[in-house]
């Protein structure tokens, strides 16, 4: 996949990039597109599309990762907070499609702006939506 995938070319060596962490299972680099100092990727060595195509054990090795790089950058630059951003689909802003996520060493409250705006919802209006996921599960218990 190293042709045609950014991350898959960095994975294999072949696209330049400053790798702060990587073992057997992941590999972490700074995104060229630093939010705040220190920005992380963390990407699986084998490529997957996003969430629904990683799986749970790759997911579970990834995150083990994302923990160790952020411990790494904690310990480096000691930020006052991190924030941990994934997204799956053109419409959640994914724009490049082999998973990964971001590690964002936050510094002060106001050096991001927040992703969405909060709004509590009466939990009676909630119902629809969870009978219909938990319907989903019900279908297809096996499959996450």
């Amino acid at each position: 996949m190293t042709g045609t995938c950014t991350f898959c070319g960095i994975v294999a060596g072949e696209v330049p990039a400053e790798i702060v962490y990587s073992d057997e299972h992941v590999v972490a680099f700074l995104d060229i597109s630093q939010a705040t100092r220190g920005h992380t990727l963390v990407v699986p060595r084998e490529h997957c599309r996003d969430l629904t195509d990683i799986g749970p054990d790759r997911a579970g090795l990834l995150m083990r990762g994302a923990v160790h790089t952020a411990g790494l950058l904690r310990r480096a630059l000691e930020p006052g907070g991190m924030n941990i951003w994934h997204a799956t689909g053109a419409t959640a802003w994914q724009s490049v499609f082999h998973f990964h996520l971001h590690l964002v060493p936050r510094y002060a409250p106001d050096d991001l702006r927040q992703a969405w705006t909060h709004r509590e919802l009466p939990l009676s209006s909630l119902t629809p939506v969870a009978d219909q996921i938990r319907t989903a599960a019900e279908e297809r218990p096996d499959e996450s």
